[in-house]
């Protein structure tokens, strides 16, 4: 590329990093898509990201670059803006499934708000296979053989992983003098 249409690129904006599988415009189109999908702000250079990761991805693999990369590039971020409405809900279900939960534990209304926040605290502390462990068996109500084979890891791991989590949890909850 010449000195000169660098400079004009640079000039119009275009910060592309040389073999970078998006260029510009690709980029702006992508977040474009994925704004208008209903992405927020705040999670469009994610989304941006996971588009240059899938595009790699096909190179690395071996297949051929789509023939036109921005049409490609832009269904990819279509489908991403779709998967995070999805795991929106299936978030906000999960609050509403704890919340009856919560309600169906404790009709009288008694305050469970501080050890509910002991509890998603001492999770967020534990380590990501542990805490996977905890929440399909206990929140998402799976037996360990069906976790085990979700997982693709022995009974037994599942039951060593959730057996450990459960212990860090009681450590945290009585160091909070939760219960």
């Amino acid at each position: 590329m010449s000195v000169l249409r660098r400079a004009a690129r640079r000039a119009q904006g275009d910060t592309a990093v040389p073999g970078d599988p998006l260029d510009a415009a690709q980029e702006r189109r992508v977040r474009a898509v994925l704004a208008l999908g209903g992405v927020p702000q705040a999670d469009l250079p994610d989304g941006v990201q996971q588009v240059r990761l899938r595009l790699l991805e096909r190179a690395a693999n071996g297949q051929e670059a789509p023939r036109d990369v921005s049409a490609w590039a832009a269904v990819v971020a279509s489908n991403l803006a779709m998967d995070w409405h999805r795991a929106k809900r299936r978030q906000e279900r999960l609050g509403e499934r704890l919340a009856s939960l919560r309600q169906a534990a404790h009709p009288s209304g008694e305050d469970t708000s501080v050890l509910s926040l002991a509890v998603a605290r001492g999770l967020d502390q534990l380590p990501d296979a542990q805490r996977q462990v905890v929440v399909l068996r206990f929140y998402a109500d799976l037996p360990v053989r069906s976790i085990a084979e979700e997982l693709g890891v022995p009974e037994g791991t599942v039951k060593s992983r959730l057996h450990t989590a459960v212990r860090a949890l009681r450590v945290r909850l009585h160091e909070d003098e939760v219960v």
